[in-house]
């Protein structure tokens, strides 16, 4: 049901356009100022405000202004003041429309109807773009961030990290044995420990942090306001809940144990972004060479 305000200083206004409006099968409720509908729209939403110009303290114009910039809602203007205001002033305002009175009760049910009916596209339109928006830097199979997005936030960070000198670190995630995997169980199976790290990767991180996939079975991890010893708590918690998932294909004499290399560095002021990502895939790659399901640490300077 939507939810209309009322808000004009002439009670029998108020009570004769809620009352229809209420019939016409509304959630109505009506206001005598600006400041009633204002301290309402802060504790609840409303989808129309329905408003007279001259106002205790304020107008009209001046209300719409507010809802406008602070609010979602929709407001039309209803007014016995033909002359001095036009439709151009109140659209200018931000209005959805504007309404002379004595109000013909019809052609305002219209008017509203009209409103709603925008207001419902628009909302459609803003959601489609916001998938549109999310698709195109997401993952689909793990429906973690891609590696474009990476870079655009990992830039971001490093940003921050220069203005306000908080730590930041960097994760490089590799599943162990991946393509033997495959091989032996097809990539139907291997899709599903991507799907499966994805989701354990969204599971383990906390708020400030973000999961990406790297390409193909590498996995990324930016961690804000966090150094190489806080960052490695995450690391080992995301390691342990990937050993206790198993796997069992159907062509698997037993459960599979998926294992992960882990790299982990922390950002030192004045390093290059690609430096500090290619310092991270370093530190992956040693624990790949000292015997993988392991985490290796390396600071600017390549050492443990």
């Amino acid at each position: 049901m939507s939810s209309i305000a009322i808000v004009d200083e002439d009670k029998s206004v108020r009570d004769s356009v809620a009352d229809y409006l209420t019939l016409a099968g509304f959630d109505v409720i009506a206001f005598a100022s600006a400041s009633e509908a204002l301290t309402h729209l802060e504790i609840s939403p409303l989808d129309i405000v329905i408003t007279d110009i001259p106002l205790k303290g304020t107008n009209g114009f001046e209300l719409t202004d507010t809802i406008k910039k602070n609010f979602t809602t929709d407001v039309i203007i209803l007014t016995g003041y033909s002359t001095g205001y036009s439709y151009e002033e109140a659209i200018n305002k931000g209005a959805s429309d504007f309404v002379f009175k004595p109000v013909r009760f019809e052609e305002l049910l219209l008017r509203i109807k009209r409103v709603l009916h925008e207001r419902r596209l628009t909302c459609e339109r803003n959601e489609m773009l916001n998938r549109l928006k999310r698709m195109a830097v997401t993952d689909p199979l793990t429906r973690l961030f891609n590696l474009r997005y990476f870079y655009n936030q990992l830039e971001k960070e490093i940003d921050r990290f220069n203005r306000y000198n908080r730590p930041l670190s960097l994760m490089l995630l590799d599943i162990d044995n991946f393509k033997i995997f495959n091989d032996t169980y097809g990539h139907l199976e291997g899709d599903r420990i991507l799907v499966n790290l994805g989701k354990v990767i969204r599971e383990c991180l906390r708020t400030m942090d973000s999961g990406y996939r790297f390409g193909g079975e590498e996995f990324t991890i930016i961690l804000p306001e966090t150094t190489v010893n806080e960052g490695l708590v995450v690391a080992e918690r995301i390691q342990k809940a990937m050993r206790d998932s198993s796997f069992s294909p159907v062509s698997a004499p037993e459960p599979v144990i998926t294992t992960l290399s882990i790299g982990l560095t922390e950002y030192a002021s004045g390093e290059p972004l690609k430096e500090f990502v290619r310092r991270t895939d370093r530190a992956m790659y040693l624990s790949k060479a000292r015997g993988k399901d392991l985490i290796s640490l390396l600071n600017k300077d390549n050492t443990e």
